[in-house]
């Protein structure tokens, strides 16, 4: 018996970027507004926060903007007043501190942002994307002020584990080195598998398409074809399709 009772989906803001960070080598002449998005599992034994979206305040800020953005050719993310992960929880009757897990897909930033308003909270990490994350230069898609000399209550872990009955992890890198997705199993909507950034779009799983963005290929290939094989049945839930998002249902509505 599933543990899980509500799945709620937290639309977070878009990113603006070309169709080729998501499909390598095609549609380079598209750009697509990417959601970001993260979920939040009301379940018997408490809140579940499985990715924290990202901190509006480095599109705000001119300074943090041009160096984490502009000068990396970027733009920096679209976040209303509706997208920010208070009004979110607020929406629900749930503060930061009812939220005693997150678990992260991976640490780049547009996952990682609210991570500095749960220090209270047990963070669980797959070993691999930590260590990645903790080096002196982890890439330009990592924040390191999201994550690092906080005190966060660091709960690392190596390849699937359950979480709880009806809670699964499985660890999809490819993208990033300890990358992993969330299988949700609840009583009424099923199987919902939480692919995080394994694979943006529709047709990185329907044509097996790698990511733009892939630290493994042969990884990411793996983690995409494993995905669809456990989402058999269910349903595929694709974090940043900018199509897909539009049939979700988003909180505070919600799949039980």
């Amino acid at each position: 018996m599933t543990h899980v009772r509500k799945l709620y989906i937290l639309l977070c803001g878009f990113e603006i970027l070309p169709k080729t960070v998501s499909t390598r080598g095609l549609g380079g002449r598209f750009i697509m507004s990417l959601p970001i998005s993260a979920y939040l599992l009301e379940t018997e034994s408490g809140y579940v926060l499985f990715d924290t979206g990202y901190d509006p305040q480095y599109s705000r800020n001119p300074a943090f903007a041009a160096n984490i953005f502009h000068h990396a050719g970027r733009v920096p993310p679209v976040i209303h007043a509706q997208h920010e992960m208070e009004h979110q929880l607020a929406e629900l009757g749930v503060h930061y501190a009812d939220i005693g897990h997150v678990i992260l897909s991976h640490l780049h930033f547009d996952h990682s942002g609210y991570l500095k308003h749960l220090k209270h909270a047990r963070i669980s990490i797959q070993r691999q994307e930590y260590e990645a994350a903790m080096l002196d230069d982890p890439g330009r898609l990592y924040i390191a002020a999201d994550f690092r000399d906080l005190g966060l209550h660091w709960d690392i872990v190596e390849g699937d584990w359950e979480v709880m009955p009806g809670l699964h992890m499985v660890s999809t890198p490819g993208h990033t080195p300890g990358h992993q997705s969330a299988v949700v199993d609840l009583a009424e909507s099923g199987r919902m598998v939480l692919v995080a950034d394994a694979g943006d779009l529709q047709e990185n799983f329907d044509h097996e398409i790698l990511p733009g963005g892939s630290v493994d290929d042969e990884a990411a290939l793996d983690s995409i074809r494993w995905l669809k094989d456990l989402a058999e049945g269910g349903t595929l839930i694709l974090g940043h399709d900018p199509v897909a998002i539009q049939t979700y249902r988003l909180a505070p509505e919600f799949y039980c």
